[in-house]
C-alpha cells in the first residue's frame, strides 16, 4: 500500500471519530458555554501530551511554535466562527455553510500555490469533480433552510474558510520534523484564545456532571489528542483537496450516529446526499484509474 493512500486511511478513520463527536457534543455543550469549553478542552489536551511526551514538547523549535501558532489561530476561529454563527442561523444551515470547506479548500490551495509559488502537487480532474459531488451531497444531506442569507450565514462562511485555510496551511507546516511538537503548540495556542475569549465575551459557566466528564474525556483524548495527531502527521502525504473530500463524509458519519443515538431521520434527501458524498470520495480516491479523469490540472513542479 502506498503511503497517500495510508495516510488517507487514516484521514478516514479521523473522520470517522469526528462523526461520531455530533451527538456527544450537541449534549455537552447543554452544560458548558462554547469558547470556554473550546478552551477547556484543548488546554486538557496540551496537558495529556505534556504529561505522556514530557521531554519531547519541552524543547520546541522556533519554527514549529510559529506555525503551529498560526495553526492554533485558525483552529480557534474557525470553531469560534462556527459556534457563534449557530446563534444567528439553523443548524442545518450552519453545518452547510461549514461543510463547504470542501469547496473552498482548493480554491484556497491553488491561490496559495501561485501567490506563493509554491510547489506544486498535483491537482486532477477526479479531485474536482469529486468535490463537486461532495458539495452536492452537503446541501441535499443537510437541506438548508430557514430564509435569506444572515449574519449567522455569514460566519459560518467564516469559519469554512478558515478550517479550509488550516487544511492547506497544515500541508505546508507538514515539513516540521516532529509532528507531534506541531500539534502541542496548536493545543496550547488554541486553548489560551479559547480561554481568554471566553473571559472577554462570555458567562462562563461548565457543570461537572459524570456525564460531561466522560463526554470531555472522549472528545479531548480520541477527538483531539489522537485525532489531530493523525491529521498532523498523515495529512502532508496527500493533497489538502483529497483530504477535504475524505472530510466531506463526517456529516454523513454524523447522519448515522444521530440515526442510532437520538433517532433523528435525515429521510431521503439526506441519503441521496449521502450517496453523492460517496461518490465524490470514489472520484477524488481512485483519479487515478479512471480515464478522463487522471489528468492533472495543477502539475506538481
Amino acid at each position: 500500500m502506498s503511503a497517500q493512500r495510508k495516510s488517507e486511511l487514516y484521514l478516514l478513520f479521523v473522520t470517522v471519530i469526528w462523526g461520531s463527536t455530533f451527538v456527544i457534543s450537541k449534549a455537552l455543550l447543554d452544560h458548558a458555554s462554547p469558547l470556554f469549553y473550546c478552551g477547556v478542552r484543548f488546554l486538557l489536551a496540551a496537558g495529556i501530551v505534556l504529561a505522556l511526551y514530557f521531554r519531547r514538547v519541552s524543547v520546541i523549535p522556533l519554527s514549529t511554535i510559529i506555525k503551529g501558532s498560526v495553526l492554533g489561530g485558525l483552529l480557534f476561529l474557525g470553531f469560534a466562527l462556527q459556534t457563534i454563527g449557530l446563534q444567528y442561523t439553523t443548524a442545518s444551515k450552519n453545518a452547510f455553510f461549514t461543510g463547504l470547506l470542501v469547496v473552498l479548500t482548493p480554491i484556497v490551495h491553488y491561490s496559495v500555490q501561485n501567490i506563493l509559488k509554491l510547489v506544486r502537487k498535483a491537482l486532477k480532474y477526479g479531485n474536482i469533480f469529486g468535490v463537486v459531488c461532495a458539495a452536492i451531497g452537503l446541501y441535499l444531506l443537510t437541506s438548508p433552510s430557514g430564509g435569506a442569507f444572515n449574519v449567522g450565514d455569514a460566519l459560518t462562511l467564516g469559519c469554512a474558510l478558515m478550517f479550509a485555510l488550516y487544511i492547506v496551511y497544515l500541508d505546508f507546516a507538514s515539513s516540521e520534523p516532529d509532528k507531534l511538537q506541531l500539534t502541542y503548540v496548536q493545543f496550547v495556542f488554541c486553548g489560551i484564545l479559547g480561554l481568554l475569549s471566553a473571559w472577554l465575551f462570555e458567562d462562563i459557566r461548565m457543570e461537572f456532571t459524570p456525564n460531561f466528564v466522560w463526554s470531555l474525556l472522549y472528545l479531548v483524548i480520541f477527538a483531539t489528542v489522537i485525532s489531530m495527531w493523525v491529521q498532523n502527521h498523515f495529512q502532508g502525504y496527500t493533497t489538502p483537496t483529497r483530504a477535504a473530500v475524505i472530510f466531506s463524509l463526517e456529516p454523513v458519519i454524523a447522519a448515522i450516529f444521530a440515526y442510532y443515538v437520538r433517532g433523528e431521520n435525515i429521510g431521503m434527501l439526506g441519503i441521496a446526499g449521502g450517496v453523492f458524498i460517496m461518490t465524490g470520495l470514489v472520484l477524488s480516491e481512485f483519479s487515478d484509474y479512471i480515464p478522463g479523469l487522471k489528468k492533472s490540472v495543477v502539475r506538481e513542479t
